[in-house]
């Protein structure tokens, strides 16, 4: 007579689709061999584990190519083959290119980075937490339960508290890794309330069991569901930098090596709005009348709060182009909120993602590039001030002329197409959800944003104070300023190509 025990381990048995899961395998391994070597390779040869990192990430990119071809699950239920822990459809595939893509960028950077520091920044832990942040980062758009969703985020954050903190001796870094490290476990531990509320409500952890069974939740535990619903929206609002919970960023960026800085600009929002996707859309489409209105009128709090924080920099302040590109970061956090809020509203909801989705990749590419200039001038100019940007374009006329490009891009003005064409797809999805009154402050908000990106344009192209100083560029910085320029350049010549793209690239 056979026990209970053996169908119950039958049933946990599954079978693993590696192929399907290799993007993000693929860079916590070479995050764990990199750590290894680190204690074989000699001082002067530590370059070869920055090699060694940017060649891992490039090659979990190109295993995207071939999940192309159709929907992939694993980790699946053996007694329901449709209810998975791991889908690699569209969505997955476009939000784990933009991590995975975005971190190697943020290594390209960083090679530079790190030789400059002279011992300042470990490497071989550098480039272990990089690679292993990038992992949870590009696991968590794969997530379907809210258990794997949560060890995602974290997977992608911790090692984030200790790139920012990592400089030897640096009080700034450590006061920044600390506000970051609060703010975010706060964030955890709101959202991990929420979900075991989700969890208590409906008695399962699947995104789409939760999407069925709270339809139909007893009326005693109405009031509970609510709340779960509420309590894990306020903790992803930390994770996209939301206002109000945005404090940590200015510091945050400040004080992190600048290649951690372009990392979390684009990689930390990439997982905050990926899984804010999956919570609101694919687990609580019911409850849009709940998140719907809160993410527009964070949304709207956003975009105005990060575009007045960017006006007020002073351009003589140090650090004040990290800080402006910091706050910028926060008002573009508000553009991407638009379409998540639209989809409550909207009777196409997978188009109003899509938008963001759109956004975030014109977004990525360009801030990458604005902060791969950023890192080229700190090389120089320590402080990093707006004002030390003054007539770049004598001494350095192509980086001059691609950070300009860069700047129009996020602002929304030619010959920056794909930020307009981003822009116009977000406001038209905020029309066609009926909320006009969130398209209305979100214009304003772009003009106001024009003000100050057009500022630190024109300040490249005015006489130089003194004689033009003659910025060298490193091989790896100039690999992320072409490829960000090539990138940004291609998509303005033909922006339909990215809406074509995520239109087909929602679960």
């Amino acid at each position: 007579m056979s026990s209970p025990a053996q169908p119950l381990a039958a049933s946990l048995v599954q079978s693993v689709d590696w192929l399907a899961i290799a993007p993000p395998t693929i860079a916590a391994v070479v995050g764990l061999v990199v750590l290894v070597a680190d204690l074989f390779v000699a001082e002067n040869r530590k370059t070869l584990l920055g090699w060694t990192s940017v060649a891992g990430l490039a090659a979990a990119t190109l295993l995207l190519l071939p999940l192309l071809d159709g929907d992939r699950s694993t980790f699946c239920l053996t007694g329901d083959a449709t209810v998975c822990s791991y889908t690699a459809d569209r969505f997955t595939l476009v939000i784990q290119f933009l991590v995975l893509g975005g971190a190697l960028l943020a290594a390209l950077l960083s090679v530079t980075a790190l030789k400059d520091a002279r011992k300042e920044l470990p490497e071989g832990e550098y480039w272990f937490l990089l690679l292993s942040s990038a992992a949870g980062a590009a696991l968590l758009p794969a997530s379907r339960d809210l258990a794997t969703l949560i060890v995602a985020l974290e997977v992608a954050s911790l090692p984030a508290f200790a790139l920012v903190g990592l400089r030897y001796g640096d009080r700034k870094s450590s006061e920044a890794a600390l506000k970051f490290f609060l703010s975010s476990v706060t964030a955890t531990a709101v959202s991990l309330m929420g979900i075991s509320f989700l969890y208590a409500s409906t008695g399962t952890l699947y995104l789409t069991q939760v999407a069925d069974r709270i339809q139909n939740v007893d009326g005693q535990l109405h009031t509970l569901a609510q709340t779960g619903v509420v309590l894990t929206l306020v903790g992803f609002a930390f994770k996209t930098a939301a206002v109000p919970f945005h404090f940590w960023v200015p510091d945050t960026y400040v004080g992190a090596p600048l290649p951690i800085a372009a990392y979390l600009s684009v990689i930390g929002k990439a997982v905050g709005f990926s899984g804010l996707i999956l919570v609101t859309v694919v687990a609580l489409p019911s409850y849009a009348d709940v998140w719907g209105p809160a993410l527009a009128a964070l949304a709207a709090l956003t975009m105005t709060v990060g575009n007045v924080g960017a006006l007020r920099q002073q351009a003589t302040r140090a650090y004040s182009a990290v800080r402006l590109l910091a706050w910028s970061s926060v008002g573009q956090a508000g553009y991407l909120l638009v379409p998540i809020a639209a989809a409550a509203y909207s009777g196409d909801a997978e188009k109003s993602i899509g938008s963001t989705v759109a956004y975030a990749l014109m977004y990525g590419a360009v801030n990458l590039g604005a902060f791969a200039v950023a890192a080229l001038v700190g090389r120089t100019k320590s402080l990093n001030r707006v004002s030390d940007y003054r007539g770049l374009y004598a001494s350095s006329p192509l980086t001059a002329l691609l950070l300009a490009f860069f700047l129009l891009c996020l602002a929304g003005l030619p010959p920056g197409i794909i930020g307009l064409f981003a822009k116009v797809t977000v406001f038209s999805a905020a029309v066609d959800a009926g909320l006009g009154w969130l398209a209305v402050i979100m214009a304003v908000n772009v003009v106001v944003a024009l003000f100050y990106y057009l500022q630190w344009t024109a300040l490249l192209f005015r006489a130089p104070e003194g004689e033009p100083e003659k910025h060298r560029v490193p091989a790896p910085l100039t690999a992320a300023i072409a490829l960000t320029g090539v990138l940004g350049i291609a998509l303005s010549g033909a922006p339909q190509l990215v809406l074509r793209f995520t239109d087909t690239a929602l679960f």
